[in-house]
């Protein structure tokens, strides 16, 4: 559905966006990630065909963004991060500005307005004015616009910032309902969120794809080895006695805490799966197992990873000096002010 190939963007000496190459597949809910900085945004503008790139090549559905605008412009609906809404219009008033600015057949413009209101739960509020709404209803209007003209992709900038818990799990399921017949592309600071909605991520770092691939496969590529997480009923020195000698243990690590309970964290090496020897072995021990669990990657411990990685690659070694081998200590009091600036 979507085709970026080597797309880069820059601002005099800075690249915002660096050989970007990727592919959106049609009926699919993507989440687009990345710092603050990345090129999020500047990615998505030049997709939707708000600003021009610097080099490289994206087609929409088929149709070159640059050399075939107003066509691949039409299979597009776009929410920016702030919502292009006019205050003093009432939501069905702006919607029929909006399905008119887009072309849209005179005969067909109040079907698609009735559908937008429809889908995106507006009927109570869609003849106040948008200056009177909550945020979460102009979050609503503003994604009712994007779906008019019957665009086949659903491009969403931070859909859900400043939104309450409530309107955010109401968001979120208006967003999965909207991946039953579009292709989606939702930009999120919140990792919980793209992990609960999406089926694809995207991940950026300075610019440049870092990865691609779906929430379970990058999860279990970050994963690494398997960690159970117990808390016990047993002393440090005892959950030693009993799981020091245990095979297939990588990493024990215990942490008493009150009422002579104990967390554990065990390591296991690679394709062991120690949940029963575990079990077994405080059995034996006449130790009760309070809590026992798997501990899994989740997209924040993948992100990081990913964001750390590429941000180590970015600078050469070579770039970072050498401690001077005769350079004296500084000051206490020195080190201390400069770590307060850092």
């Amino acid at each position: 559905m979507i085709e970026v190939s080597h797309l880069t963007k820059r601002y005099g000496d800075h690249t915002a966006v660096a050989d970007l190459s990727f592919t959106v597949a049609d009926g699919q809910i993507y989440g687009f990630l990345g710092p603050n900085g990345a090129g999020k945004s500047t990615t998505m503008n030049m997709i939707t065909g708000c600003i021009a790139a610097t080099e490289g090549q994206i087609t929409i559905d088929g149709h070159d963004i640059f050399e075939d605008a107003a066509e691949a412009k039409k299979q597009i609906g776009y929410l920016p991060e702030i919502p292009p809404l006019y205050p003093d219009m009432t939501p069905r008033e702006y919607l029929q500005f909006v399905a008119q600015a887009k072309q849209v057949a005179r005969s067909d413009i109040d079907a698609q307005v009735a559908h937008a209101i429809s889908v995106t739960q507006i009927a109570d509020v869609q003849n106040r004015l948008i200056k009177h709404l909550s945020k979460g209803y102009k979050q609503r209007v503003g994604i009712a616009q994007a779906l008019l003209g019957n665009p086949k992709i659903i491009i969403l900038d931070e859909p859900t910032v400043g939104l309450d818990p409530l309107q955010i799990i109401e968001i979120r399921d208006l967003i999965r309902d909207l991946g039953k017949a579009h292709t989606v592309i939702l930009s999120s600071h919140i990792l919980s969120e793209i992990q609960a909605v999406c089926d694809n991520i995207l991940i950026i770092s300075k610019g440049k794809l870092v990865a691609c691939d779906t929430t379970e496969n990058l999860q279990e590529l970050f994963a690494g080895n398997r960690t159970l997480s117990l808390t016990v009923k047993a002393t440090a020195e005892e959950v030693h006695q009993i799981l020091d000698g245990l095979e297939g243990v990588a990493e024990l690590r215990c942490t008493p805490l009150e009422n002579g309970l104990a967390e554990v964290q065990v390591v296991e090496q690679a394709e062991q799966d120690l949940a029963e020897p575990v079990f077994n072995a405080f059995a034996d021990f006449r130790r009760p197992i309070l809590r026992m669990n798997e501990v899994h990657a989740n997209l924040e411990d993948v992100f990081i990873e990913l964001i750390d990685e590429n941000q180590r690659a970015a600078v050469p070694e070579e770039a970072v000096p050498a401690a001077p081998e005769a350079a004296q200590a500084e000051p206490e009091e020195e080190v201390q002010r400069d770590a307060g600036n850092l």
